[in-house]
């Protein structure tokens, strides 16, 4: 009986460090804008000054040493992305485990809070900066009935799909809109920071 040797192939599901730090090189004007716009909102509020700056640089370095690997198949942009997202999630439940130990370890009468926050309950603090956040690009959008119901839908957590369905859209208007919703968020969050 013959016997079968696997030999192991390169991982062509993860991009190697030079594709990596090609793509990123690569990256436009406009995309450097777009990643420094979202890293500056998802910096918003961050306990213990953790800075745009940091998270985007944070999420680089963890894209190019290969902590986060890199799918070719995902546009850069977009995981990049993604991995400012992570980081920012995790600050927040690092932040609010210190704040646990802490309280717990002063106050054991605060144990009832605790326990609310370990199932799930979120910071009110980020309960209320979301609001006004959203309460903000409702404003922002009041005479377009469209980009309202699409940002309605995306508030109540439902999908692309779902929201062409339910408010009769097609795909072309949803996304027509969707450029447009991203370009007023660019614009506002430019003259906010000024």
């Amino acid at each position: 009986m013959e016997r079968l040797t696997i030999t192991p192939r390169p991982d062509d599901a993860v991009a190697r460090a030079v594709d990596v730090a090609s793509a990123i090189d690569a990256l436009s004007d406009l995309e450097l804008v777009r990643l420094k716009a979202l890293a500056r909102l998802g910096s918003r509020g961050l306990p213990g000054g953790l800075g745009w700056s940091d998270i985007l640089h944070e999420a680089i370095a963890r894209v190019l040493d290969g902590s986060r690997p890199w799918p070719p198949d995902v546009p850069i942009l977009a995981f990049l992305s993604g991995v400012m997202r992570s980081i920012c999630s995790d600050h927040w439940r690092r932040a609010r485990l210190e704040q646990r130990l802490l309280v717990s370890r002063d106050d054991p009468h605060q144990q009832s809070w605790l326990d609310d926050e370990a199932d799930g309950v979120p910071d009110p603090e980020r309960v209320l900066a979301a609001a006004q956040a959203l309460a903000n690009v409702y404003r922002l959008f009041e005479a377009d009935p469209s980009a309202l119901k699409i940002i309605a839908g995306m508030a109540d957590g439902l999908a692309a799909r779902e929201i062409c369905k339910v408010n009769g859209l097609s795909e072309l208007d949803y996304e027509t809109t969707r450029r447009r919703i991203r370009r007023a968020l660019l614009r506002d969050q430019r003259n906010w920071n000024k």
